[in-house]
């Protein structure tokens, strides 16, 4: 029988978007044992932690199913696996902040769109205005703390990618609005969004270091000199830059003028 990380670097590739290359892989790990879906995914995140780009496949669509909170339960499951079964490379990925780590979060002076008369528009309010707003009025909800807005906004086709950096970047951050970008089958994929993810200080940590092992080796080194991200998050940023396979130059030494990984 085929081994499931092996049959899942196989499929992934051949599935063109984020969606169905989730949508596979969250039907697989739901169908198999939770062992020997621990034992899968940790040979996936250890070939991914060598830059394997099947496996970084594989890595990417795991850590949107991980991050939906309907699965929640499977994820600590996997957790409680790769601890009691010594899987380093699982673990690593589902690594989670200690539990007296609060998120930064903003409490008050919440930026909410409003009318030109200045009244606050209500909820229903702006989430069917995320759904087809002007581009002023998509300036005014990029500030939005509510998930079901953000929810609307992201699938609205006029937002840029640079409209989410700017919405993954925010501070004080809304860990609610990071999480919905970081569950985005699309946007989620894009490079300059994780980043902004990462480096958040605000950025729930269970979703950043997860993104992290998608980062490659100039991102790695940025986030591992940041001073302002969580040290769990440096942490990883850290040990997978140790892990990962030294780069070679066009001598095929080790050093300048090297492919970044």
């Amino acid at each position: 029988m085929t081994a499931p990380s092996e049959r899942w670097l196989r499929a992934l590739p051949t599935l063109r978007t984020a969606e169905l290359r989730t949508g596979y892989l969250r039907s697989e790990l739901l169908a198999l044992a939770p062992a020997e879906a621990a034992l899968a995914l940790d040979a996936v995140c250890g070939l991914a932690e060598q830059t394997d780009p099947r496996a970084r496949d594989v890595l990417a669509a795991a850590t949107l199913v991980l991050a939906d909170p309907a699965h929640e339960h499977l994820a600590d499951m996997l957790r409680e696996l790769a601890t009691l079964r010594a899987l380093l490379p699982l673990g690593r990925l589902l690594r989670r902040a200690p539990s007296h780590t609060v998120a930064e979060t903003l409490t008050t002076g919440e930026r909410r769109a409003a009318t030109a008369a200045g009244r606050s528009l209500t909820l229903g309010e702006r989430k069917s205005l995320a759904r087809r707003p002007t581009r002023e009025t998509m300036d005014k909800l990029l500030a939005d703390p509510h998930p079901a807005v953000v929810r609307n906004l992201l699938a609205n086709p006029r937002l840029t990618e640079p409209d989410v950096v700017r919405m993954a970047a925010r501070r004080p951050a809304f860990p609610e609005v990071i999480s919905e970008i970081a569950r985005h089958p699309v946007w989620s994929q894009k490079s300059r969004v994780r980043l902004a993810i990462v480096q958040n200080p605000g950025s729930p940590p269970e979703l950043a270091v997860a993104m992290v092992g998608l980062l490659i080796r100039p991102e790695l080194e940025l986030l591992a000199r940041a001073g302002d991200v969580p040290t769990l998050v440096r942490a990883a940023a850290l040990e997978l830059l140790d892990r990962r396979p030294p780069v070679r130059g066009p001598s095929g030494d080790d050093g300048a003028g090297s492919v970044p990984q």
